[in-house]
């Protein structure tokens, strides 16, 4: 593994990490705490920002991952057995000046690496943590939540491996916002991990064994609406919603402007939902073409489909 050869402008480093601390915060939710030597230089960017976790292999743990700009290229060329899995999540909390990090992972039955590192991982295992740099000067990417600086209502909707980002928004927005928040969570206890805002009201809708989504799109259907104060449809040219097949294609739409900010100015509603995909895509279509809530003013991911692993 080569260590560090990376440029210092590079809008991403990768950090050779090792698990500090395991915190059980519910029962769906383990706060993994990590510390590296070059986390002093990771990015705080705050919101919903994005970062990947490179796991290690049984037989080879960390020793074939390309330490480089290029790593992903490098890391596709290398044969299957020495490839590391990869997987997407959301910074939780930066302690730059500590060197730590925390990252909140979804605790469920083990079905791939990520789920078995989750429930087999101890203090001071290793780890790689692809993240923001902060001694790049532009813009990192990775933060998808993008409200208009105007917007009146801001509406937060999702499952719970949206819940992290929901919860960091939630801490990261002025006081002076306002609207909601909805999450739909396995557990009732899984509450303990949302964060609150004066200007919120914040939802929590226990799964307690009922299908995904089966709580959360009736009530963003009952809620959208009053958000918008009038379900007016919008007087922006849509264009057509095209569909997507979420068991073959990534459904992410994500607004913005040719700088990776804001794509408008101003809004009555901005809607930001994140989880499974086919739930997701239900939520799109509402808001979108039943609403008329302009496209411009909503953000759609789709961060897993159900019976399907992240690849």
């Amino acid at each position: 593994m080569t260590l560090f050869d990376q440029s210092p402008t590079s809008p991403f480093h990768l950090h050779t990490c090792r698990v500090a601390r395991i915190s059980d915060l519910s029962p769906s939710f383990r706060r993994f705490t990590l510390t590296g030597e070059r986390l002093d230089s990771f990015a705080d960017n705050g919101f919903d920002q994005r970062i990947k976790l490179i796991l290690p292999l049984d037989d080879h743990g960390l020793s074939a991952m390309p330490m480089t700009d290029d790593w992903y290229s490098a890391w596709r060329a290398l044969p299957d057995e020495l490839r590391n899995p990869i997987r997407t999540y959301t910074v939780r909390a930066v302690r730059a000046a500590s060197r730590q990090i925390d990252v909140d992972v979804v605790v469920h039955p083990v079905d791939g690496p990520a789920s078995v590192w989750a429930e087999t991982a101890v203090v001071g295992d290793e780890l790689i943590v692809l993240g923001p740099n902060a001694r790049h000067d532009g813009f990192h990417g990775g933060v998808d939540f993008l409200p208009p600086p105007h917007a009146e209502r801001i509406l937060l909707a999702g499952d719970e491996t949206a819940l992290p980002a929901i919860a960091a928004i939630l801490e990261r927005l002025p006081p002076t916002a306002s609207g909601r928040a909805i999450v739909e969570v396995p557990h009732a206890d899984d509450a303990a991990c949302v964060s609150t805002h004066p200007g919120f009201t914040v939802d929590v809708l226990p799964r307690n064994g009922r299908a995904h989504g089966e709580l959360l799109v009736p009530a963003v259907r009952a809620v959208a609406p009053t958000l918008l104060r009038t379900a007016r449809a919008s007087s922006a040219d849509q264009g057509e919603l095209v569909d997507v097949d979420v068991d073959h294609d990534l459904l992410w739409e994500v607004p913005s402007d040719d700088h990776g900010g804001p794509a408008q100015q101003d809004a009555p509603l901005y809607a930001w939902l994140a989880g499974e995909a086919g739930v997701i895509k239900t939520l799109r279509r509402h808001l979108v073409s039943e609403l008329g809530i302009d496209r411009k003013s909503v953000a759609f991911m789709g961060y897993w489909r159900l019976g399907r692993a992240e690849g």
